[in-house]
């Protein structure tokens, strides 16, 4: 297990050492309880190696940075290149238009950076709008670009480790697919309703993306859908009982970070009871306070009591709370709420600062404001240099106390330097069998009938596949494993069986089919014909050969629905 310690002190340290370095400044109140993300990994070699404990050791660095360190430490940009130091001349040129340098590395030493976000750019990723580039492509590659990101650090007066993250949520927000074991939806694991499989499968995550130099992982999404789970979020929510996500959420968040990975909680206050994209615009939470209170808060309380590293704020407009004002910027919401009720006292890192709501604001203001509002890492700053110029203007000007910005920035270090004490992991670990067994074990538990029987093959004789041309990957994948499970596959004229997921509509299904497959949030089902409707919420190999073996009727169905599908039962097949 990474070590776990309570932030309260972790905090109280390094601030009370503060008073020392900044005079008569009072110190800014701790926050009261929680605690310390478990450790991240990140190369034996990076720099800042913490000798001892990371709240002290925060303490020392935060008092010897300049204003311009201080204002670097909070930013969190992406960058052009699969590379730290070698990009090609087009990846330099955009570089050069977002930071005026030509290198990720470069980038780091010009704005003496905190952190840097990865990012993968795919045409189905619902994210997708605010990710312009893929720097990100396999295990290896991703392995040697973290340790040159981590080595320009080195060169940075902070002397700590670079806070690398990533949005390896699995499933339809997934930025290395390439040799990694893939973990099926968080919906797939609300399906199982078992948070033993789900912390073990993350568990195998936070491994391989520990191996890979990732040091925090924006993930889980502890959003609560609505019953019949509309919006936005689909299946990167792990469905519509706030309860039972909550169990899910504490058990992602134990997983991850037993492994050495800071996990994120996202989309705080919540995104899942709206109808909005907050990439275009801000969306509205409508529920009362005591209806949010009970709807959407007890996965973020549950991830909080976890031990979660990081919670992310929304570009949310929660109006029972603060009425018209994106959570980002909401000092009643990110201090009063996050703060104060929920006692989080680790780093709130904002949504991606590119995204239409925030960019209401010239960059240098909106970093001001968010910072003013209790976020500590500012992630994806529309314009790098703005924003920093706005922090370092806010501290002349008062518009931003010195103290609201060192008390982030001790925030940053103590994680950073308490998740530096994981040593990483070697590649192999990465498509590791243990791995592969731990997650195909949710996948299989996963698999729900929503209509059909439940014993014995489910269809008999041979077979054809079918499904839209984008889901070819995963007809092929079903395709062998059903050859695998002794099942006869032809090209045409068997008992067909058809796949859809994520985006498809009605014209999409196939009226032909007995068996028809949702591998992604199941409400499409609703409207299929076939006699036989399966869930997977996943289209990757293993859910592939999970379904296969429910087909086969070499194994059961067990999942149950997440959310409601039309007048279907969660479940055929109930004990």
């Amino acid at each position: 297990m990474a070590i776990v310690k309570t932030l309260s002190r972790a905090l109280v340290v390094p601030l009370l050492l503060l008073l020392g370095a900044c005079g008569d400044e009072p110190a800014p109140t701790p926050a009261a309880t929680g605690s310390v993300p478990p450790a991240a990994s990140v190369p034996p070699s990076a720099p800042g190696a913490p000798v001892g404990d990371p709240a002290a050791r925060a303490a020392e660095v935060v008092a010897r940075l300049s204003d311009e360190d201080l204002a670097g430490q909070v930013l969190m940009p992406y960058a052009y290149g699969s590379s730290a130091t070698a990009v090609d001349p087009d990846n330099a040129k955009a570089n050069q238009g977002l930071a005026g340098v030509d290198t990720p590395a470069e980038m780091i030493t010009k704005y003496r950076l905190g952190g840097l976000i990865l990012v993968g750019f795919t045409v189905d990723d619902p994210t997708s709008k605010t990710n312009p580039t893929t720097n990100v492509e396999n295990p290896k590659q991703v392995r040697e670009l973290t340790a040159g990101l981590q080595q320009a650090a080195a060169g940075l007066p902070a002397t700590a480790p670079l806070m690398i993250g990533m949005d390896q949520e699995y499933g339809v927000v997934t930025r290395v697919a390439d040799g990694v074991t893939m973990l099926p939806s968080a919906m797939a694991f609300g399906a199982a309703r078992e948070p033993a499989l789900t912390e073990a499968a993350w568990h195998a995550a936070g491994e391989e993306l520990a191996a890979m130099g990732i040091t925090v992982d924006f993930a889980p999404v502890a959003d609560t859908l609505n019953t019949g789970g509309g919006g936005v979020i689909g299946s990167r929510s792990f469905g519509s009982d706030a309860r039972v996500n909550a169990g899910q959420v504490a058990a992602a968040v134990r997983g991850l970070q037993s492994a050495g990975v800071a996990a994120t909680l996202k989309h705080f206050p919540g995104h899942g009871h709206t109808t909005a994209d907050s990439h275009s615009e801000l969306p509205l939470i409508g529920q009362s306070r005591r209806t949010w209170e009970t709807q959407d808060m007890p996965p973020f309380r549950s991830g909080i009591e976890a031990g979660a590293g990081l919670v992310m704020s929304g570009h949310l407009n929660l109006a029972s709370v603060d009425k018209g004002v994106p959570a980002t910027f909401s000092h009643k919401i990110m201090t009063d709420v996050l703060r104060g009720q929920l006692k989080f006292t680790g780093v709130a890192v904002t949504d991606a600062m590119n995204m239409a709501p925030a960019k209401k604001w010239p960059a240098g203001e909106a970093a001001v404001r968010a910072l003013n509002a209790g976020n500590d890492m500012l992630l994806m700053p529309p314009d790098i240099g703005a924003a920093r110029d706005g922090i370092l203007d806010g501290l002349k000007t008062g518009s931003l106390k010195r103290e609201r910005l060192t008390e982030a920035v001790t925030r940053i270090l103590t994680l950073k330097f308490t998740t530096a004490l994981t040593p990483q992991p070697d590649l192999t670990v990465v498509g590791s069998a243990a791995h592969e067994k731990a997650v195909a074990a949710a996948d299989a538990a996963a698999v729900t009938i929503l209509r059909g029987r439940c014993a014995g093959p489910l269809t008999t004789g041979p077979v054809s596949v079918t499904a839209p041309a984008s889901r070819e990957v995963a007809r092929t994948n079903l395709i062998k494993a059903l050859q695998a499970a002794g099942v006869p596959v032809q090209t045409a004229g068997g008992t067909v069986i058809h796949l859809t997921g994520y985006g498809d509509e009605r014209v999409d299904l196939n009226d032909r089919a007995a068996i028809t497959v949702m591998m992604d949030s199941p409400g499409l089902l609703a409207a299929a014909t076939s006699p036989t409707l399966i869930a997977t919420y996943s289209s990757s190999r293993l859910s592939m050969e999970a379904l296969a073996a429910v087909i086969a009727g070499k194994a059961a169905a067990p999942g149950r629905s997440p959310i409601a599908v039309g007048k279907l039962p969660r479940t055929a097949c109930a004990a």
